[in-house]
């Protein structure tokens, strides 16, 4: 239970960056000093720190290792994934971004015939041999274990032989000025590959990263053939997706 409790916590605070004390004892129904001890014992985990009356997150969620990010905003997400799969159709080539939020496509397309799979995330490798109907391309590389994929070079020339009709692109945080973002360079190498081959882009982001910049752009909002997310987002994004001509999707 304590266990539990604790990895329920750090999802929580990476999910929100800062969170006072009161509101993890309200939230968690314990007191503040085992809320306290709860903490001394995750910041030795290294992804948050304690500040004077709270807690916050000491990177952003898409730099923390993938089994922590997947338990963060799960129903925002399995909705993007449900929103995504229907823009894909039978006999379609989609590549599959790593992340969390992009694996939740895969379960939707279970009705779907004649579908291929390019991917380089290790977790959409696995969830994707689960259905017979999909055909899956798995691209080479060195593993990174903070994003769950492979990267590098070999990776890049295998993309570049290849046609994608659709791409299904996680990020780190998106604004109107960097576009759609990404914390790694070779995560991020991977993605602009992908954008140049892919025929249509499909940006899927939590509403939780909107307004939210990493370090590195791999495309601006303009070059997304749809912009899928959780809710409506802010007039200016909307705005913009109406004026780039961008397919704006959300619930």
């Amino acid at each position: 239970m304590k266990v539990s409790r604790l990895n329920s916590i750090e999802q929580y605070v990476i999910s929100r960056e800062t969170v006072s004390i009161d509101e993890l004892c309200e939230v968690f129904g314990v007191s503040k000093n085992t809320i306290r001890r709860d903490l001394n014992e995750l910041e030795q985990r290294g992804h948050i720190t304690k500040v004077y009356g709270g807690v916050t997150a000491t990177v952003p969620s898409g730099a923390v290792p993938t089994p922590i990010r997947s338990g963060l905003n799960q129903i925002d997400k399995s909705l993007i994934g449900r929103l995504a799969a229907e823009e894909v159709a039978d006999g379609d080539t989609i590549f599959i971004d790593s992340g969390t939020t992009t694996l939740c496509l895969l379960r939707f397309l279970v009705a779907k015939k004649r579908i291929t799979i390019i991917t380089h995330s290790l977790g959409a490798l696995s969830e994707a041999s689960k259905y017979d109907n999909l055909n899956i391309i798995s691209l080479g590389g060195i593993y990174s274990p903070t994003t769950d994929s492979f990267v590098g070079l070999s990776a890049i020339e295998a993309l570049s032989t290849m046609r994608i009709n659709k791409a299904f692109m996680g990020a780190t945080g998106v604004s109107l000025t960097a576009g759609m973002t990404n914390t790694t360079f070779l995560e991020a190498e991977i993605k602009r590959a992908v954008v140049h081959r892919a025929d249509n882009i499909y940006g899927m982001v939590d509403s939780s990263k909107i307004g939210k910049e990493a370090i590195v752009t791999f495309c601006h909002l303009k070059d997304l053939t749809a912009f899928i997310t959780d809710c409506e987002p802010p007039k200016e994004y909307v705005d913009l997706c109406n004026a780039e001509n961008v397919k704006l999707r959300y619930e």
